[in-house]
């Protein structure tokens, strides 16, 4: 398929930038337009953004995962799993970290990642095999230092003993964001156990964080393998080095 798909999702991504920037922080960003097939609440940011996205997609034919409509099957060989807006709350509240995420796949093997994060305007690129990238430079996971962990965590109460084994821990609302901050040096880990996170929020950041050296597994160690699915829920624990990773694994194990 001929398709140069950074332009594809760039285009798309500012479109999106430039149909919801007058609507950060208002009331009108975050007014409920009922659930998703994924059971979320649809705000109406969501539903302009993904409006544009399926416009932008649909002479392409191929295979659509989207948060908001699902999975759409063209029959093509090609899947775009897309979020045109993760982290929508903090777009609704006024906070400034959101992102455009998309990702393509031919068949199960991944092709592209992207995520244009809108408000520093940084977009970030996967090209399997050849690395990550951030406005054209490759990125790569920082070199661990012991002591000085820095994790983005979420949990409902697993896990909880982690916190006094590392630095810091944050919470920003945005794991597509969250994966491009491990991938470029400015996290040493990224985990959601809370059996929450889906495709449309991870592929994307799955495949940057990949690429510029970052272990991505799921709760039992295994290597995360990413479904072409707007509803399968999952755990991800995303690192920069095996140290890390197996201190989480054991704090899984042996704590509540």
């Amino acid at each position: 398929m001929d398709v140069v798909w950074k332009e594809v999702a760039l285009e798309m991504a500012k479109e999106v930038e430039r149909k919801i920037t007058p609507m950060f922080g208002t009331p009108k960003a975050g007014e409920s337009l009922g659930k998703n097939v994924s059971g979320d609440v649809t705000k109406y940011v969501d539903k302009v953004a993904e409006d544009i996205v399926l416009e932008r997609l649909r002479p392409l034919g191929v295979n659509i995962v989207s948060e908001e409509v699902g999975f759409i099957d063209n029959g093509s060989d090609y899947t775009v799993i897309v979020d045109p807006i993760d982290g929508s709350y903090n777009f609704a509240a006024g906070i400034p970290i959101f992102a455009f995420s998309f990702a393509v796949f031919k068949g199960k093997e991944p092709v592209y990642g992207a995520i244009y994060e809108f408000m520093p305007k940084n977009f970030y690129e996967a090209i399997p095999g050849e690395g990550a990238f951030m406005n054209g430079k490759k990125i790569h996971v920082r070199k661990p230092e012991r002591g000085k962990e820095a994790l983005s965590f979420y949990t409902r109460g697993r896990c909880v003993g982690l916190i006094k084994k590392v630095k810091r821990v944050r919470v920003l609302g945005a794991i597509a964001v969250e994966l491009v901050y491990l991938a470029k040096g400015a996290l040493d880990g990224v985990l959601d156990i809370r059996n929450y996170v889906r495709p449309t929020d991870i592929a994307a950041g799955v495949l940057i964080a990949r690429e510029a050296g970052a272990m991505v597994t799921d709760e039992n160690g295994k290597e995360l393998e990413l479904s072409l699915s707007a509803t399968e829920q999952t755990n991800i624990i995303a690192v920069n080095d095996m140290y890390l990773l197996k201190l989480i694994l054991e704090e899984l194990k042996n704590g509540p």
